[in-house]
Parts: structure tokens; sequence; C-alpha cells
């Protein structure tokens, strides 16, 4: 079994929700003591749309994985392990909230 030595979290959103994403963001942080990445107005990495990532560690997923599904209020989260696996990580392993979104896979 593949050991998971944290998790991310990527709360997508578009110029009309960017306010919305931002301020779950930073609650989720100071909740959950998490580390917020920056708040991306662009695909970045595989992502296809705007994101702003929340990295956090195993510990914390029976925590945050349901604050996010009850606190979204529609925007799509997208949620998965980091084994050293990007691929599967990405593919196999995730969890979506919302909308299932295409990922650009061709950079793994």
């Amino acid at each position: 079994m593949q050991q998971i030595k944290g998790y991310h979290a990527h709360v997508y959103f578009d110029a009309s929700t960017i306010d919305q994403a931002r301020a779950l963001c930073e609650q989720a942080a100071k909740l959950f003591g998490l580390k917020m990445g920056r708040v991306h107005e662009r695909p970045v990495g595989p992502h296809p749309d705007w994101s702003c990532q929340l990295a956090f560690a195993p510990e914390l997923i029976g925590e945050v994985l349901p604050w996010l599904a009850l606190n979204r209020k529609g925007l799509v989260v997208f949620l998965h392990p980091d084994t050293g696996d990007d691929l599967l990580d990405h593919t196999e392993h995730a969890i979506w909230m919302g909308a299932i979104r295409p990922l650009d896979l061709s950079i793994f």
C-alpha cells in the first residue's frame, strides 16, 4: 500500500466566484492550520480552471474533507492524496466535489 504524505485540495473558481473561493480558502487555512497556496487567476499545471490549493497533513482528512463538502457552496473542489505518483494521485486516487473537470494529464 502506498504511503499518503499529505493531501491537496484545489478549489476551482472563475471571475464571478473569486471572492467566494478566496474566503473559503482563507477560512480553511485559519480553521485547520492548512497551507494556502496562491490564488491563480489562470489555469496552472494540470488544472483547467483558476484555482487555489490547500495543502494539509493526512491526519486532517477526516476534518477537512467534510468541512469543504459542507462549505464549498457550489464551488468545485478537486482533492487528491500525495503518494509520490502524480498521475495516479490526479486520476485513480482523486475525489471530486461538484462537477468533474478535464485535467491536462500530459504534464505527468
